[in-house]
This record gives structure tokens, C-alpha cells and sequence, in this order.
């Protein structure tokens, strides 16, 4: 048995959770680890022992868990599944939830965010079907770093061949599920074999033990080491200066910084860091900080935007692939409306797909649905009506997770694990990279807005060929310009018979080409100021991802896209990426001028104040 002069001072810290089946030895291995690494109280093994003799029972180290949690409990408010060891220079949180919803309700929090786990398999038993509830718990929850230990080996007589077939039969399982354990330790807790100390009646396994696999566990790099982000809290104007405020949740910045701020993808120089009561202001801040800086150009962003770096920018998308914890009264529906809140960001979202739900009491799961119930978790698709801007979880965890609200009720969190990833992507991100680079010339479109009356923007029109959109179009591009508006029709036509004439729109490669060509053209036009009038007759009917596309390749000129259907949309409001719907023919002219007022609601129109215009800023 080891002592603790093995420790010493504890220079980090590791969140561990435990799971398996409660007679599968988990709080024997755990006794059995503080035993042997001496973090124990002193006398405490001893007084345990004693206690068994007195009542006529074998000594378990069970007991020794149970102990050690009562011992930690004095005068610590603590969750009552949750203790602590420190073994040389790490401080071990290890957390053993009485049962899974309690557990899945910390993770939600992050109270008991855990970064790595042990999964305890009985060797007698192998692998049943709640180790396999387990792996998919630990998939759910995204945890990458997994080992598993294969228990009580001295009721299976130490066989190497009993061991290989359960590392085998359970690593397909757990790769189904996309979990790699790192290691699978064959261990006697009961008899110390492997726990602390090298096993040797299992000479023919050679690698680490318990305790050492919990040192080679990796620690994520400290928040002020790891990449920028700054969620944007609040704008706020003093004097001429416009502070953007927010809590640095990683990274770290300094005056003369480059930011890239997503999803709006503008950039700027950080002219000041701005401190209050703080003489002289500081030069730079780190994670952890709630600071607020000026940027050298008067750009438009607004709250919930997150600012990066340009070499390591979050992702983009209005789609995802996450897991849902369900805590609401009322089911979590596919295709029902929910505000999605993601650091300081709020955006409607709705859920796509129901993958998989797994129920939180017992883990049993199903494959799809169209409702998640109460303590259930969900694998599902969501979708957002705008742009958002977010990391995986393993990535960032700030920017990673997510709450649901349910008219006003924080009703479930999440985690995201996975873009969704379509044909469009690539332009997307190839179109955000370009803006970095882009040659502005002399006047810009601030300049621009005021000597024309009002700001680019595009307003696309798409819906079936026959729904009449070409004809409410040239309505609105009549309309606009007997307002004294520059605006000009973008005839996909045109494109068709000239720029886009090697290509063919049968070809699914041409057609994402075709995107990309129109996205360039309108770009182009809109950067001289115009409104770009268009439909999509380019690439025939646009879906959400092109649309999408087409928001990120005329950037930052807001896109208004108008949906034509043959039939009075049901839904009281337009589906994700759509801002209006009309069904046709009706009437055109007041199509054409509810059109107009958005234009002036989304601050492209001007509102003249004498002879000078001023505009909204609501982009």
C-alpha cells in the first residue's frame, strides 16, 4: 500500500466521472484508490477495520468510500456524489451521482462539468446491456477521454482470454457510438491488483494501472491560453466612443488586436480597453475579465456576437448537431418554436430532427420521435432562424453549450457536438475568408448610404417557377426607383446565357458553381450601394443552405429573402432564413410595398430628417 508521501502540493485540478452498474465495484475501486494513495485521514482504515470486527463482517474497501465521503462532508456544502484526492501534482474531483438524472441535471448547470471518465465493467458479468446504457450516456454527454476498467478479475481466475473478449466485444460497441476508450485495464479492486500497484497475476497485461491512468487523463490548456472569444454583452455610446462590453471567456487580447466578430463576420483594431475607475487603462486582458474595448472603425455589431481572431474564427451556421437535456414540464416538439440562448446570443431555433432520446431514470433509448418528454435526452438537429456563432463542446465549452427556453422557462440545456454539413459549406467559409482581404476603395458604404438615401441590400426572391415572383420583382424594382431608390434588377437570365453559359443545371457540381458566381455578382453590385432586386431562376429552387450561402457571399449587405408559394402560407410565420411570404397572384402592389417597409424596418431605407438622411441601425 502506498502512503501519502507520495503527494504533493496540487497544482490542478481534474473533474472524473465514475459510472457503472452499482454491483459492478465502483465504490470498492474507489476505496481502494484513496486507500492506496494514502488520502485517507489518518487512522481512518484503521478505525473502519475495527468497526467490521466489532459487527462480525468482512472488511470491504467499499466502506472506505462511504467514510471518506462523511469525512468530506463536514462543514463543506458539496454535492453528496462528489469527492476528492490529490496524487502528486493534481487535485482529483471525482463525481458518482446516486443516479443519472441528478447527474445529467450538473451537467446541464456545468457545476460538475466532467473531463474524462471511468467506466467500470464487471468481469464476471461482461458486458450487459447497462454498460452499454453507460457508453451511450457518456456519448451523450461528449466526453472524449474514457477508460474502462474491467473489475473483480479474481472471480474470472486473472484470464487474459475472459478480459480480451470483453475489450473487444465492448470497444465495437463504444465505437458505434463514436467513444474511443484511451485504455481498458483489467483490475481486482477487492485484491489491489492494477488499482495503485502493478498486478503480478496479471504479468501478461502491460499497461498502466488505475492510478496511472488517471495521471495520463489530459488537462485542457488554461482559458487564458486557449484561443479568443469575447461574447459581445452590451454597445454602449459615451461621448463619441462606442464601448463594446463583454466577459473574456478565453484567449487573451491586447490594444492593436485584429477581431473578427461572427456571425456578422465585420473586423476592427481594439483602440482602447477600457477599464472602470482604473488609471492608467490597461493595455491588455485575459480570460475571466469583464472588460470593455473601442475599435479605430465605427463598425455596425450588436450583442451576442463573438470576437475572435481571424486564424481561429467559432463556426457559423444556422444548423447544428446537439444533445438536449430536458428538464421543461411541457415535451420538447419537432418544428415547435423555442428561443436557444448561446453565451449572450438569443435566436429562435426549432428542432429538425429527433436522431435518438435516451430517458435520464433508466437510460433507456429509442431511435427517433417527434417529442422529447421530461429527463429525457435527445440527439437531434436544430435549427436557428439567423446565423449563429458557436464551437463544438469539446472545443470550447463557454461556446459550446446552450439553454432552451420555453415561453420564458429555462427548460433544458445542450451540448453541441457536430455542424451540419452541407454542399454550400465550403463556399460559406471560402466567402467569410474573402472579406478579410477585400480592397475597399476611397468611399465607403457609410459615404455611400448618405449620398444615395439609403443602404445596399439584396432582396431575393425565391418559390416555385410559376408562383409569380419574376412579375412581383420588376414590381418592386418599378416601385423603388419612382421612389428616387438606385436599385436594379439582377435577371438570372442574363447570368444564364453569359456568365454562367459553360455551365449546365442539371449538374449538381455547376449548380453549387452557379451559387457562387451569382453570390460574386451580387457582391459586387451591392458594394457600389445598390439595391440588388433578384430571384433565385439562377439555380432553380433555393433551399435554406443556398440562401444561407448567399447571406454569407454579400456580405455584410443584408439579405431579404421573400417567399412566393401558389397557396396562403399556414404558419403564422416564415420558416428559418424566409423574412417574408406571399402567396400569388394577389395583389402586388401592396406585396411590393410591405416589401419596402421591411426595407425601412430592417434600417436600409432612410427616414430623412430635413435634408439630411438618417438611418436605423438595425442590419
Amino acid at each position: 500500500m502506498m502512503t501519502a508521501t507520495h503527494k504533493t502540493a496540487a497544482t490542478e485540478h481534474l473533474n472524473i466521472v465514475i459510472v457503472g452498474h452499482v454491483d459492478h465495484g465502483k465504490s470498492t475501486l474507489l476505496g481502494r484508490l484513496y486507500a492506496d494513495t494514502g488520502s485517507l485521514p489518518e487512522g481512518k482504515l484503521e478505525k473502519v477495520q475495527a468497526i467490521c470486527r466489532q459487527q462480525g463482517k468482512e472488511f470491504e474497501y467499499a466502506f472506505l468510500f462511504d467514510a471518506f465521503l462523511e469525512e468530506q462532508e463536514q462543514g463543506i456544502t458539496i454535492d453528496t456524489a462528489r469527492t476528492f484526492f490529490t496524487w502528486k501534482e493534481r487535485y482529483y474531483i471525482i463525481i458518482d451521482a446516486p443516479g443519472h438524472k441528478e447527474f445529467l441535471k450538473n451537467m446541464i448547470s456545468g457545476a460538475a462539468r466532467a473531463e474524462a471518465a471511468l467506466l467500470v465493467i464487471d468481469a464476471l458479468d461482461g458486458v450487459k446491456e447497462q454498460s452499454k446504457k453507460h457508453g451511450l450516456l457518456l456519448s451523450m454527454l461528449g466526453i472524449r477521454q474514457v477508460v474502462v476498467v474491467v473489475n473483480k478479475m479474481d472471480l474470472v481466475g486473472y484470464r487474459r482470454d475472459v478480459f480480451d473478449g470483453i475489450e473487444k466485444e465492448y470497444r465495437e460497441y463504444l465505437d458505434q457510438l463514436k467513444v474511443r476508450p484511451e485504455r481498458v485495464i483489467p483490475v481486482s479492486a477487492k485484491q489491489g491488483d492494477n488499482v495503485a500497484s502493478r498486478s503480478e497475476r496479471m504479468a501478461w497485461y502491460t499497461g498502466p494501472t488505475a492510478l496511472e491512468a488517471l495521471e495520463l487523463f489530459r488537462k485542457e490548456a488554461a482559458r487564458s491560453q486557449q484561443p479568443l472569444r469575447l461574447p459581445v454583452q452590451d454597445i454602449f455610446k459615451f461621448d463619441a466612443r462606442r464601448i463594446v462590453a463583454g466577459r473574456v471567456s478565453s484567449g487573451r487580447l491586447r490594444v492593436g488586436d485584429r477581431l473578427v466578430f461572427s456571425p456578422s463576420n465585420k473586423t476592427a483594431n481594439i483602440k482602447t480597453i477600457e477599464a472602470f475607475n482604473v488609471e492608467p487603462l490597461p493595455t491588455e486582458a485575459q480570460a475571466g475579465q469583464s472588460i470593455g474595448i473601442t475599435l479605430d472603425e465605427q463598425i455596425f455589431i450588436e450583442r451576442g456576437e463573438i470576437a475572435s481572431r481571424q486564424d481561429d474564427l467559432p463556426c457559423v451556421s444556422t444548423a447544428f448537431r446537439a444533445n438536449v437535456f430536458w428538464l421543461g414540464r411541457r415535451p420538447l416538439e419537432q418544428d415547435k418554436k423555442y428561443a436557444l440562448r448561446l453565451a449572450t446570443r438569443e435566436v429562435d431555433c426549432q428542432v429538425a430532427i429527433i436522431h435518438r432520446i435516451v430517458d435520464a431514470s433508466d437510460l433507456a433509448h429509442q431511435q427517433g420521435g417527434t417529442f422529447v418528454g421530461r429527463d429525457q435526452v435527445a440527439d437531434v438537429t436544430l435549427r436557428a432562424r439567423s446565423p449563429l456563432a458557436f464551437d463544438l463542446v469539446h472545443t470550447f465549452e463557454t461556446t459550446g453549450r446552450f439553454v432552451i427556453v420555453d415561453e420564458y422557462d429555462i427548460a433544458g440545456g445542450g451540448i453541441i457536438t457536430e455542424l451540419v454539413h452541407d454542399e454550400q459549406e465550403f463556399l460559406r467559409d471560402e466567402a467569410r475568408r474573402r472579406d478579410f482581404a477585400w480592397v475597399k476603395g476611397e468611399v465607403g458604404a457609410e459615404a455611400r448610404a448618405q449620398h444615395f438615401g439609403h443602404r445596399s441590400a439584396l432582396v431575393l426572391f425565391t418559390g416555385p417557377a410559376d408562383a409569380s415572383k419574376a412579375f412581383l420583382a420588376r414590381k418592386l424594382e418599378m416601385i423603388l426607383v419612382a421612389e428616387g431608390r438606385h436599385a436594379y434588377l439582377l435577371e438570372g437570365e442574363n447570368l444564364r446565357r453569359g456568365l454562367d453559359a459553360d455551365l449546365s443545371q442539371s449538374d449538381t457540381r455547376d449548380t453549387v458553381e452557379m451559387v457562387r458566381r451569382y453570390g460574386e455578382v451580387a457582391r459586387l453590385l451591392a458594394d457600389t450601394g445598390l439595391i440588388v432586386v433578384s430571384t433565385t431562376n439562377p439555380f432553380g429552387l433555393a433551399h435554406h443552405q443556398v440562401i444561407e450561402t448567399i447571406r454569407t457571399l454579400v456580405h455584410p449587405t443584408p439579405v431579404i429573402a421573400v417567399q412566393m408559394s401558389h397557396i396562403k402560407p399556414e404558419a403564422e410565420e416564415p420558416p428559418p432564413g424566409i423574412d417574408l411570404m406571399f402567396a400569388g397572384p394577389e395583389d402586388f402592389d401592396a406585396a411590393a410595398r410591405q416589401i419596402v417597409e421591411e426595407l425601412k424596418r430592417r434600417g436600409v431605407l432612410a427616414h430623412a430628417i430635413g435634408a439630411k438622411p438618417t438611418f436605423q441601425y438595425s442590419i
